[in-house]
């Protein structure tokens, strides 16, 4: 669901954003998902690509440490990365949160392909003196161990990690200013940490502006047929009325398998625009104009419930942030192909923004 996706239906097979762990259903909410082959699609992407101003994200600070760092929640440990440029004195650092699922903290997910977003996006931040940590979330790659039962996992907690994360590097010496960014489902998580840690500003990158169980509602109904669409609605209800569900049609199984019920549960009683509308920091808000996960819409509704929110639009750029045709072939190549330099403007646009906030 990766912040609650709008997934246009281009095609016969549904693709969804969110929290499979199974690669065997056609039906799959999965972050970053796709069961589409898109091997031909490749070269002519290259060559559409070549034609267009890209951002490489690779130029390194000149000396630039790069290093693990670990958090100990008291419930588990949590496993991170850390760019940090050599400086004699304190340097911002952003807190990046990755997407829904089984995503990484470098944007990959097991279930849809390898990208490296998150990982370019930091090393965009390190070629301009800013440090970052990304982290694994509890439940998802090296940091499984410390929730390996999905039930355990809701937004609250992740809330609370990001909270422990972001506390850790205000009691750093090394760190100056933290700033919050977020894509995709990290957005919201994002948002809901930012009123509890001293964050002087926070960035929403492709971030839902809509409550999730009305986004799936509306994939659902694009996508199945009269009589699964109804049983679709009555679960969702239920979990939108804070209630287990286990009466599951297989085809919906995917996406409503009790396990992951109580997760759901915790992400449907979200309100991502009320939850940004309590800001009381600068915000930045980023959107591809041609992201088949989350809309247009929903940064404008963002927009609309923080005023103040600088709200920018970048054409061409999909949810795994590089420029790439409207054709779902293209996207979903894109989706499995992290040699896709970023587009230019997501990395002038952040770091025009942070800058903005630390001399204001």
């Amino acid at each position: 669901m990766q912040g609650a996706p709008r997934i246009e239906s281009r095609s016969s097979v549904s693709v969804y954003a969110g929290y499979s762990r199974s690669s065997s259903s056609n039906l799959i909410l999965g972050d970053e998902s796709n069961r589409h082959s898109v091997d031909d699609g490749v070269i002519m992407l290259r060559l559409i690509l070549m034609t267009l101003t890209l951002f490489s994200g690779f130029a390194q600070a000149s000396v630039l440490l790069q290093q693990p760092i670990t958090l100990d929640t008291g419930s588990g440990e949590l496993f991170g990365s850390l760019l940090l440029p050599r400086s004699d004195a304190p340097v911002p650092v952003v807190l990046i949160v990755s997407g829904s699922g089984p995503t990484d903290r470098d944007g990959n997910n097991p279930d849809g392909g390898r990208t490296d977003s998150l990982k370019r996006l930091a090393s965009v931040l390190a070629s301009h003196n800013i440090a970052s940590v990304r982290f694994d979330k509890r439940g998802v790659a090296a940091s499984l161990p410390a929730a390996p039962d999905e039930r355990t996992l809701s937004i609250e907690g992740y809330t609370a990690d990001v909270v422990a994360w972001g506390e850790k590097l205000k009691a750093d010496p090394r760190f100056g200013p933290l700033i919050l960014l977020g894509h995709s489902e990290g957005a919201l998580i994002a948002t809901l940490a930012a009123p509890k840690l001293d964050a002087v500003a926070l960035i929403s990158v492709a971030g839902s502006g809509r409550p999730v169980d009305s986004v799936v509602r509306q994939q659902l109904a694009n996508n199945l047929p009269p009589a699964l669409m109804l049983r679709a609605n009555a679960l969702l209800d239920s979990l939108k009325a804070g209630h287990l569900d286990n009466d599951i049609p297989a085809p919906l199984m995917p996406i409503f398998r009790p396990s992951v019920q109580p997760y759901l549960i915790s992400l449907f009683r979200q309100d991502p625009a009320a939850a940004f509308a309590r800001l009381k920091i600068p915000a930045l808000i980023v959107q591809g104009r041609n992201d088949i996960q989350v809309g247009v819409g929903d940064a404008e509704a963002l927009k609309a419930a923080k005023p103040d929110a600088q709200l920018v639009l970048i054409g061409g750029m999909n949810h795994v942030l590089r420029i790439v045709p409207d054709d779902l072939k293209s996207q979903l190549a894109s989706y499995k192909n992290p040699q896709l330099p970023l587009a230019a403007e997501l990395g002038s646009q952040i770091l025009a923004f942070i800058d903005g906030v630390l001399h204001h």
